[in-house]
């Protein structure tokens, strides 16, 4: 991220950098849309209403404009305006002054045959959609065949239509209108000088690392967090006859490595925050609304790696935290809610069984968002609480009513504050 900041009288400037069309509209909401969020299509919709009648160039307006149209604060247009970077529908350019000048380039989104041939756009939706609706995407996009064997083409060529004309040699316009999208670009590179020093030079073509390789293997490496040293050997394999890197097997190869190292699953979720269209509005100042928005707002990573206090989390305890996001299919802001609850209540462990039998319980109970996630959890512990409170010739009655998540874990703390502060003292744990 680059470092500077916006006020609401900066102003900015929007130009077209290309022909949109419906389709593109159709793919922003349909592939784009489960990547960056609602907000960010909403900005992109918004700027594109911005352009003049010939959607070529808006007038200059303020970004307090953008914040009273879209009923949004101003560091939440910045971030959905940097998703929009980040997926190539926006470059954004700034004159420093002492009102500050941007300008923002629009491009259209790439092909949907592109999108699903794309190393990172198109696993980055299999994990936020799941399989069954990227599948249902996949179909709405897919182009019926049609069996042409016994058929003969009879299509007319220019010349059998027109005849020739004599003419003058036509300049070469530059600045017409034309389709153009912005390919993705990765901050993070891999040491391609280092990869060729550690392959023996009589083994690959001096052109087989061009532009097009190179940016497979920065793709592949940020899909499949490689680093230098893991992407050598890989690449060596991935050599053919001929001395050039057979790209089809480098995916491949890529995927099985970091399969191997991560129980057979696709690259992880557990850096994906709560989806935008399942988050609380913003405005609320409470500070049970500040806690819905943490908990909304930080990855289930980030949150684990709070927990260890900033140290690096256990294999293990990032592989439960992956399975609750995979297997029982919750997302990432329930995810947060359940660890937190679970730390508190269960002495700072995260015991298998009993993560797993309430995360099957939230499931079952349908629980999406962060809010319900946490009124739950009070639910579940303000139940404990009263069943504890019982004297022990009920205890055995009392303990057949409890429910199923429960009674596997029997040496849950109880503490002496009312449910309501409880509660919040495991939410200010948050760091």
């Amino acid at each position: 991220m680059k470092n500077y900041s916006v006020l609401p009288a900066d102003t900015y400037t929007v130009c077209n950098k290309t022909v949109l069309t419906d389709k593109d509209k159709k793919i922003i909401t349909m592939l784009y849309q489960p990547i960056i969020g609602y907000t960010a299509v909403s900005l992109y919709l918004t700027l594109v209403d911005d352009l003049d009648r010939q959607e070529v160039m808006s007038s200059e307006e303020s970004h307090h404009h953008l914040m009273a149209s879209m009923q949004l604060r101003l560091e939440d247009i910045v971030i959905a305006r940097e998703k929009l970077e980040a997926v190539g529908l926006v470059k954004t350019y700034l004159k420093k002054d002492t009102i500050n000048q941007f300008v923002y380039l629009l491009y259209s989104p790439v092909s949907a045959n592109e999108f699903f041939n794309h190393p990172i756009l198109n696993i980055v939706l299999y994990n936020n959609l799941g399989k069954k609706e990227y599948d249902k995407v996949l179909n709405y996009f897919r182009i019926p065949r049609i069996i042409l064997k016994d058929y003969e083409e009879i299509t007319c060529t220019f010349d059998e239509v027109f005849s020739p004309v004599r003419g003058n040699d036509m300049e070469i316009y530059k600045d017409i209108t034309k389709n153009s999208s912005n390919p993705i670009q990765l901050s993070k590179k891999i040491d391609m000088n280092l990869i060729k020093e550690s392959i023996p030079k009589n083994q690959y073509h001096e052109k087989c690392f061009n532009d097009e390789v190179c940016d497979l293997i920065n793709r592949l490496s940020y899909i499949y967090d490689l680093d230098t040293l893991d992407m050598q050997g890989l690449i060596r394999n991935s050599l053919n006859e001929k001395g050039f890197i057979d790209k089809n097997l480098l995916r491949k190869s890529c995927r099985e490595y970091y399969q191997f190292d991560n129980y057979g699953n696709l690259p992880t979720l557990i850096y994906n925050k709560q989806p935008e269209f399942l988050r609380k509005p913003t405005g609320d100042q409470s500070k049970w609304a500040k806690m819905v928005y943490t908990f909304e707002n930080i990855t289930p990573y980030q949150f684990l790696k709070a927990k260890y206090k900033g140290a690096e989390p256990t294999d293990r305890d990032k592989k439960l935290v992956e399975n609750l996001l995979i297997d029982q299919k919750l997302n990432p802001g329930v995810v947060n809610v359940l660890i937190s609850y679970v730390l508190k209540v269960n002495h700072e462990q995260l015991t298998k069984s009993f993560v797993e039998t309430i995360a099957g319980q939230w499931k079952r109970l349908n629980i999406e968002t962060v809010e319900d996630a946490m009124k739950t959890a009070e639910k579940m512990h303000k139940s404990k609480k009263n069943k504890t409170t019982v004297t022990s010739k009920n205890t055995k009655k009392e303990e057949k009513s409890l429910p199923a998540w429960f009674q596997e874990e029997q040496h849950i703390d109880e503490v002496s504050s009312s449910e309501k502060e409880e509660f919040d003292k495991i939410l200010n744990e948050l760091v």
